[in-house]
C-alpha cells in the first residue's frame, strides 16, 4: 500500500523526466492507486502534443482505476487542445478521488478541479505543493509573466575570473562539472549567449555526452544575442546540430544601451514556445540581464583555482553601491568533482514584478 503523500513524491519525480521536451506545456506526473492503495498506473507528460500524464497512467491501469485515486502534480486540464480534457477522462474511468499538488494558473486549461467536484469526485489540493512548484517552476513562472524563466549559468575561479589575462578560458572547471552542465542544458528550451562569447570561444551550445561527444536527440534552441549581426557564417552555432536564432537589433529593436532589447527578446522567445532559458554568457550579457531584472536563478560552478587577473564572470550589472547589491538565496550547494556548484534564486524586491499574480 502506498500513501497519497508517497505517491505524490513519486509523481513529482516522474514529472521531472519531461524537463526540456514538453514546452510550451508543463511537466506533469501522475500515479493511479486502486481502492486498496496499490499503484496500478503511472505516467508523465513526455512531449508537447503527446498524451498527458493522466492519460498514460489510465492506459496502464485500465479497469483497475475504477473507484481509485489519481495523484497528479498539476490540476488536470479541462480543455480540448491537441489532446482531450484529462478531467473528463478521469471521470469516465470511474476515479473516485483526485489529489492535486498545484492549481493550473492558465485560464485555458484551469477548471479541472471544479469539473471533477461537479461530477462527484473528491478533490484535494496542495499536497507537496512546494516540491511540485519547484519541479515546474520554469513553466509556472513563464505563464504567469509571459516571458521565459531565465537561469544564468557561469563558471569561474575562486577569485571570480572567467578567463585568464591572455583570454584563455578552457577549461576553468573539471570534466565532471562540464558534464553536469550538459545535463542542465538538456532540461531547458533555449541556450542564450552573446556574440562576444561566440567570437572568443566559438562554442557549439549543444547537449553532448562528454565521454564520446555524441549529441543528444533533443537539442535546445541556440540563441546568439548579436546586435549588429557579427556572428560568422562558419561559427559552430550555425552548424546543423541544433536550431539557431541570431537575434539582432534590426529584428528586435534596441534597448536603452543601444544593444538588443532583452525584454523584446524574451517576449519573442515566449511566442516561440520557449518557457525556460539557460543564459551562458558572457559577462556583459549576464550583466545586462541582471540589470534588467530578467534573471530568476543563478547556477555557478566555482573551481578551486586562482588567477588574480583576467576577465571577471560578471560586469555592468547595474550595481553602483553596496546597498544596491543583487541579493541571492542559496538553495543548494554541491561538490562536483573538485569544483563547487551553487544554486541560488534571486531575492526579488516587491517592485520588481508589480503585475505578477501571487
Amino acid at each position: 500500500m502506498v500513501t497519497e503523500d508517497e505517491a505524490m513524491r513519486r509523481a513529482i519525480a516522474l514529472a521531472a523526466r519531461g524537463l526540456g521536451t514538453t514546452s510550451p506545456n508543463p511537466v506533469v506526473g501522475c500515479l493511479l492507486l486502486d481502492p486498496a492503495g496499490e499503484v496500478v498506473g503511472e505516467g508523465f507528460h513526455a512531449y508537447a502534443g503527446g498524451p498527458h500524464a493522466e492519460i498514460v497512467a489510465l492506459a496502464q491501469a485500465g479497469d483497475r482505476a475504477r473507484g481509485g485515486t489519481a495523484v497528479v502534480t498539476l490540476e488536470p486540464c479541462d480543455h480540448t487542445g491537441r489532446t482531450g480534457p484529462c478531467s473528463q477522462a478521469l471521470i469516465n474511468a470511474g476515479v473516485r478521488r483526485v489529489v492535486i499538488a498545484v492549481d493550473d494558473p492558465t485560464p485555458a486549461a484551469a477548471g479541472g478541479a471544479v469539473t471533477l467536484r461537479a461530477a462527484g469526485v473528491q478533490v484535494e489540493t496542495g499536497v507537496r505543493r512546494r516540491e511540485a512548484t519547484e519541479g515546474n517552476v520554469a513553466w509556472l513562472t513563464a505563464v504567469r509573466r509571459g516571458r521565459p524563466y531565465v537561469t544564468w549559468k557561469f563558471a569561474a575561479t575562486l577569485d571570480g575570473r572567467s578567463a585568464a589575462a591572455d583570454g584563455t578560458s578552457q577549461w576553468i572547471t573539471s570534466p565532471p562539472a562540464r558534464s553536469d552542465v550538459h545535463v542542465l542544458r538538456s532540461t531547458v528550451d533555449a541556450i542564450v549567449a552573446g556574440v562576444g562569447t561566440v567570437l572568443a570561444d566559438d562554442p557549439q551550445l549543444t547537449v553532448r555526452d562528454l565521454r564520446d561527444g555524441t549529441l543528444a536527440i533533443k537539442q535546445p534552441l541556440r540563441v546568439v544575442v548579436d546586435s549588429e549581426g557579427r556572428t560568422p557564417g562558419g561559427a559552430r552555432v550555425n552548424d546543423a546540430a541544433a536550431p539557431t536564432w541570431i537575434a539582432t537589433t534590426r529584428e528586435l529593436g534596441a534597448g536603452p544601451d543601444g544593444r538588443v532589447d532583452l525584454h523584446a527578446l524574451l517576449s519573442a522567445l515566449y511566442g516561440r514556445g520557449v518557457r525556460s532559458v539557460l543564459l551562458e554568457g558572457g559577462p556583459t550579457l549576464a550583466g545586462a540581464f541582471l540589470a534588467g531584472g530578467l534573471v530568476d536563478k543563478v547556477i555557478g560552478y566555482v573551481a578551486p583555482k586562482l588567477l588574480g587577473a583576467g576577465r571577471t564572470a560578471l560586469v555592468d550589472a547595474g550595481v553602483a553601491t553596496i546597498g544596491d547589491a543583487i541579493e541571492l538565496d542559496l538553495t543548494d550547494i554541491a561538490q562536483i568533482g573538485p569544483d563547487l556548484r551553487f544554486t541560488a534564486s534571486l531575492r526579488h524586491k516587491p517592485a520588481d514584478h508589480p503585475h505578477e499574480e501571487h
